[in-house]
């Protein structure tokens, strides 16, 4: 009995040892498993953890390459519009050298700086070259004689030296002297000065002169400046061409475009005719007044004109302070070119016999 009650016991140790040891054994597997079940599950973050920082790396690299892409698209914008601007700044200066300017009594930055010494000189050579230039100059009406100079010039006011001796041919044939013309019909009179326009105030003007030169000066016309201003219709202008044209006494020709051009050279900023003549007159000797006159005219009259001057083809263009407000381009300004300058006849029907140009026609029907 105790024998097998041991062996029972024994037994019993035995499973029960049995059952320790696999039980130890299960946690030591289980502990193996755990052990090899870490690593994978760390290595299963990082792999989670590494992918989450590519994904945030990309987003971030996303984030700056749309970045780069905006600020490279604004430089490019503001770089095609900083040109716009620079183009649109600079579009004036070019249209202001190649667009004709309007004619304006200011001078220019660089005739302000001008001393009067430089101005001076610089106005004797501009006339010595228009000298050059026009060595025919001459006053551009028909005439005979003083009064017949005298009338045409009252008459030349508002219009053409060319309508005027289209005119005068019929008028002189019926009125020769100041008698004859004093004693004329006012509305015959009218009739034949009717193409030079303002014909009731030149008939006017016509009648009243030559009833004076019969009446106080014995039919004869004077040649003193004081006396000539005297009679009706008679400005200094007038005067001055008649005394430097009929008498040979200098005097200077303030008409629009001998105003027009001394104050494009740059000669004087007055514009009341007797105080541009009183300031031309301080810059040229006396003896060159008249003929300086003529040049001048002859240049306003075929270069140098009011709206469009040639400036390509004017030959004292270097020393203007004005040039580039006319056509700059030499073929275009050529074509602006009038009278004999550009081929075509003069303003004279009778022109003096050193005249290069052609006659001009006389008025259709007379």
């Amino acid at each position: 009995m105790r024998k097998a009650t041991a062996r029972k016991k024994s037994a019993a140790t035995v499973a029960t040892g049995t059952s320790a040891a696999k039980k130890t054994t299960a946690k030591t597997a289980a502990a193996k498993k755990a052990a090899v079940a870490k690593p994978a599950a760390k290595k299963t973050a990082a792999k989670k953890t590494t992918a989450g920082d590519t994904t945030v790396k990309k987003t971030a690299a996303a984030k700056k390459t749309a970045a780069a892409k905006t600020t490279a698209t604004a430089k490019k914008t503001a770089a095609s519009k900083t040109p716009a601007k620079k183009t649109a700044a600079k579009a004036p200066a070019k249209t202001a050298r190649t667009t004709p300017a309007k004619a304006t009594a200011t001078p220019t930055r660089a005739l302000k700086d001008e001393s009067r010494t430089a101005m001076v000189r610089r106005a004797r050579r501009m006339n010595r070259e228009l000298a050059e230039v026009y060595p025919y100059a001459h006053p551009e009406l028909d005439f005979r004689n003083s009064f017949e100079l005298l009338c045409a010039t009252v008459l030349s006011a508002q219009t053409t030296d060319l309508r005027v001796n289209q005119t005068t041919p019929a008028l002189f044939a019926a009125y020769p002297t100041p008698e004859d013309m004093a004693a004329a019909d006012p509305e015959r009179l009218e009739e034949l000065i009717r193409p030079t326009g303002f014909f009731r105030a030149k008939a006017k003007s016509l009648l009243g002169l030559s009833t004076a030169l019969r009446d106080r000066f014995d039919g004869e016309v004077p040649g003193r400046l004081e006396d000539l201003v005297t009679l009706p219709g008679v400005g200094r202008k007038t005067a001055n061409v008649v005394l430097g044209n009929a008498f040979g006494v200098p005097g200077i020709t303030v008409d629009t475009h001998f105003g027009r051009l001394v104050r494009r050279f740059g000669w004087t900023e007055q514009t009341d005719p007797e105080k541009v003549e009183a300031e031309i007159a301080e810059i040229f000797p006396k003896s060159e007044w008249t003929m300086l006159s003529h040049r001048v005219v002859f240049h306003g009259r075929r270069v140098c004109h009011s709206r469009k001057p040639a400036c390509g083809a004017c030959p004292i263009a270097h020393d203007c302070p004005s040039y580039g407000e006319g056509e700059l381009d030499p073929e275009k300004a050529k074509k602006l070119l009038k009278y004999e300058m550009g081929g075509q006849p003069g303003q004279r029907l009778r022109p003096p016999a050193d005249y290069p140009g052609q006659p001009a026609p006389p008025l259709a029907g007379r």
